[in-house]
C-alpha cells in the first residue's frame, strides 16, 4: 500500500529540506503531525499537560536527529517511534514524581477531545447519550493507561492510529509476530479491564 513505500511519502520533500537546513519545512511536519501524535501521548500517559510536554519534547528531538534519518521508512513512522520512546521516559519520570499523590490526577483530563482522530459528539446527540458517550471513552482510556507499557503501545499505534503491522514494526524496532503477539494479549486485557468496569461487553 502507499502508506508503507517510503518512495511515496509525502513528507518527503520536506524532510529532505528539513535536512538540508530548511526550518520552515520543519515546521510544516509539525503541522502535518502534531494532531496524532498528540492523540498517541496522550493515550500512552493518560494526561494532557504530559501528553504536550512530550510531544514538544518529541519533535525536538525530531528535529536534532532529522539529519540521521535515512528514509528508510516513513517520515510518520520514524516520528510515532520517537513519541512512543518519550512517552515511556515521561511516565517513569511521573512515576517518580507522583508517587505520593492519588492515582486520580493521572485521568483528569478524560473526555477530552485532543485532535481530529478524537471522537466528537454528532450534533443530534443527547446530553444523557453525550454523557454516557464521555463515560465510556474515560474508561476505555483508563483501562488502556492501565496496560503494560509494551502492551499499550501496540494497541494505541494499531487500534487507535491504524498503522501497519510493518509500521509498527518500523516504529517500535520489534519483530512483526510479537507486535502480533503483544496486541493480541492487550486487546485480551483491554477486554477484562472493560469488563470489570463497564459490564459484559460482547
Amino acid at each position: 500500500t502507499q502508506d508503507q513505500e517510503p518512495g511515496r511519502d509525502e513528507d518527503r520533500e520536506f524532510v529532505i529540506r528539513c535536512q538540508k537546513g530548511d526550518v520552515e519545512a520543519f515546521s510544516t511536519l509539525v503541522d502535518r503531525h502534531q494532531k496524532k501524535m498528540l492523540n498517541v501521548a496522550y493515550r500512552m500517559t493518560g494526561d494532557y499537560d504530559e501528553a504536550c510536554d512530550c510531544v514538544q519534547e518529541a519533535f525536538l528531538s525530531a528535529y536534532r536527529g532529522i539529519g540521521k534519518f535515512r528514509r528508510e521508512a516513513r517520515f510518520s513512522t520514524w516520528l510515532y517511534g520517537i513519541v512512543v520512546n518519550q512517552a515511556k521516559n515521561r511516565l517513569r519520570q511521573v512515576k517518580s514524581r507522583r508517587s505520593h499523590e492519588s492515582s486520580t490526577d493521572m485521568h483528569s483530563h478524560h473526555g477530552e477531545a485532543l485532535c481530529g482522530d478524537c471522537s466528537e459528539a454528532p450534533l443530534t446527540e443527547s446530553p444523557a447519550d453525550q454523557w454516557e458517550r464521555k463515560e465510556l471513552e474515560a474508561k476505555v482510556q483508563t483501562c488502556i493507561v492501565g496496560l503494560e507499557h509494551d502492551f499499550r503501545e501496540v494497541l494505541v499505534l494499531k487500534d487507535i492510529q491504524d498503522l501497519s503491522y510493518e509500521e509498527i514494526r518500523d516504529a517500535l524496532r520489534i519483530p512483526v509476530g510479537t507486535v502480533k503477539s503483544r496486541l493480541f494479549r492487550a486487546r485480551l486485557a483491554l477486554k477484562d479491564c472493560l469488563a470489570k468496569v463497564w459490564g459484559d461487553l460482547r
